[in-house]
Formats: structure tokens, sequence, C-alpha cells
């Protein structure tokens, strides 16, 4: 076996076209394997490595986790898969971050009906049990909910010997940014500044704007024309059927689903992003509907940021679970988004770039439902 798997896989996607070859991530793809392979290496075992580890210097340093971060469409998650892939560690996860902060949420509530002294130290200690290594894919963190638990679960899991390898958009010191009572929040920065390794990946364009057969699921004006070509699409998608409304349970509580039929769910922007949901709500669509649908997306300014916020989580997990989305919007995606700074400027990049990969004919076809949508 080849002491360089993720370079021998990363030149494997380079032969096969799926990469181009970039400096930048060669140097991050250096440092994932440097860690893939401390981690692959066999504890020392038996009752002489026991005693060695309580003497002075005795043990060995546990390895540092990385966070790499960097504009949208870099390679970062590519990168992070390789590393998951080929790290021999049995114990590991790879979890979209959004994902993992909605479980959290839900084992914290159990773990209190449950009347648990401590739910947060529980939690983090069945987490630490589970997985040694966590990869956590599109680190972001927009909700107070999260952020004031933040510090204290990676503490703990930390402390418990958990390795840790996220990807961001931005820097540790721009998460939460604007964010309410962010001053709570800083002694997370501060841990993560602390024990993972920072790295700034500084690659070429993003490659998936330059995806050139896209199939026609990305309507605008969302004018009449568009609302007759939606409804042909549902017609085709749900095998003629009518459709009806639905609920769907997520957690305590019910989302309602205003048409559905055969895999498809039909919503207006307002059902999906001016209500209060989150990443659960989520998550519970993209489990349960091969597409959806989403009508009459505004063009957004600053005053409607919370919406912008709750379409960019939308999107990032319809993304992460494969999902196929069909949008009418006012203008086109890159200017959906039109506040010139702030956090979710960035991160609405980030939107922008996957709204078009996923008008693409590799994305469409990697969720394979019934019918299919074939590009243009």
């Amino acid at each position: 076996m080849t002491r360089r798997p993720l370079l021998a896989r990363y030149e494997a996607l380079v032969a096969g076209g799926a990469l181009e070859r970039d400096p930048a991530q060669l140097e991050a793809l250096a440092r994932l394997e440097a860690l893939a392979l401390r981690l692959s290496e066999p504890k020392p075992a038996g009752v002489g490595a026991r005693l060695r580890a309580l003497l002075p210097g005795g043990s060995r340093e546990a390895p540092r986790g990385l966070y790499i971060h960097g504009l949208v469409g870099r390679g970062k998650t590519t990168l992070m898969d390789l590393f998951f892939d080929a790290v021999a560690v049995e114990r590991k996860r790879r979890v979209h971050f959004h994902a993992f902060m909605a479980e959290v949420h839900a084992r914290l509530l159990r773990a209190r009906r449950a009347s648990d002294s401590d739910p947060l130290t529980r939690v983090a200690r069945d987490i630490a049990q589970e997985a040694r290594v966590l990869c956590f894919d599109e680190f972001a963190v927009t909700d107070i909910a999260d952020a004031t638990i933040l510090s204290r679960l990676f503490t703990a899991l930390l402390t418990q010997g958990v390795i840790m390898v996220a990807t961001s958009n931005v820097e540790p010191r721009r998460l939460y940014e604007g964010g309410r009572n962010r001053d709570l929040f800083l002694p997370f920065i501060a841990l993560i500044e602390a024990r993972l390794d920072i790295l700034r990946l500084d690659a070429r364009a993003d490659f998936r704007l330059e995806k050139p057969a896209l199939a026609e699921v990305y309507f605008t004006p969302a004018d009449d024309s568009a609302r007759a070509t939606i409804d042909a699409l549902f017609a085709e998608l749900s095998g003629g059927a009518r459709g009806a409304p639905m609920r769907l349970r997520v957690g305590a509580r019910d989302l309602d689903i205003p048409v559905a039929a055969n895999g498809v769910a039909r919503f207006d922007f307002s059902d999906l992003c001016a209500r209060p949901l989150g990443a659960a709500d989520y998550f519970t669509l993209a489990e349960s509907f091969d597409t959806i649908i989403v009508e009459n997306a505004p063009a957004m300014t600053l005053e409607r940021r919370n919406e912008a916020k709750r379409f960019i989580t939308l999107v990032d997990i319809l993304y992460e679970k494969k999902t196929r989305l069909i949008v009418s919007a006012e203008t086109d995606a890159a200017a959906l988004y039109a506040a010139p700074t702030g956090h979710e400027a960035q991160e609405f990049a980030r939107t922008a770039s996957r709204l078009v990969e996923m008008r693409s004919a590799a994305y469409l076809e990697e969720r394979a439902p019934q019918t299919s949508i074939s590009p243009v």
C-alpha cells in the first residue's frame, strides 16, 4: 500500500479530468496526508506503554486537527473527502455541520427528558465513543442556539480525544460574525485557534461556474410563464399526480407541505424561508423527497438577511443530500442577495455557485429518481 494514499487518489482524479492540479490544493493535501498517517499509526499497547504515559513527557501529544477555510469552489470538500476515505481509523464520521448540530440538539432533548444531570457532557461523551475522527463540511454558525453551546461541546469532545477536520468559507475569527450575544461565542473561536491548525486554501477560481451543460430548473423572472413551466415539470416528475398537502414530523412538531406527490414537494419561497424554520426542517425535506420546488424567490437585501440565511441553509442541505431543486426567482442566482458586505454576502456566493452546479448533469444524475431532467 502506498504511503501517500491521499496524493495517489488526488492524482487519479486529476488524470480522470475531475480536477486540475493546483499548488494550493497540494499544500493542503500534504497537511491532511500527514494527519492521516499520524492517526493511522498503531497506539502503543501493554503495561509498559501505559506506565510511560504517566511519566513527564512520556505520552505522545495528541494530533492537532485541521480547519481549512477559503472561498467557494476551491476544493475544500473534495480534499476533506479524500482524507476521510484514506484515514485508517475505524471510528470516523463525515457530516455536514448543520446536520451535526441538528442531531446534537435532538440528543440534548432526549437527555433532558431522561433527567440527565449534565446533558451536554453526556452527549459529548456519546459522540466521542462513536467517532475518534469527526470531519465537518461547511462549518458555519448562524444560530444562537448553536453558538451558545459550541464552546462547552467542543471542549468536551477535544478533551476526550476526538480529532476534528473542518471546512469553512470563513476563517475562525469571522464565525458567527454579527450574531446576537457574540461575546459568549468568542471562547469557542479561541478554542478552535488553540487546538486546530488553521489553513487558508487559496486555490484557483470556482470550477463549478465552468460547467457547460445545464438543465432548465432555474427560472427568472418568476412570472406566469415560469409558473406554467413548473406546473408541467411537477406533472412530469410526479407521474401526473395532482398533488395534495401533507405533514411531516420534525422532532416534537409538524412541518406542513403545501403540495406533494410521488417524491416531489412544492413550496412558495415564503413557506420555507420567511417562517422560523431551520436545518432540522430542511434535512427532513431532503430525506423525504427527491425533488424540492421553490417558487417566487425574491431579490433580497440586508433587510431580509434572515430569509437569505434560511435560503443559504436550505440550499446547503439539499446540495449535501443530492436533492434536486427547481427554483423560480425574481433575478439570477448571483444577484438574489444584494447586500454588498457582511457574512451572508460571502455565504451567498457559495449558494449562487451551488445553484449553478445543481443544474449540471453530474449533479442531477447522483440521486436517481424515476424521472430524469436532461441538460440542454
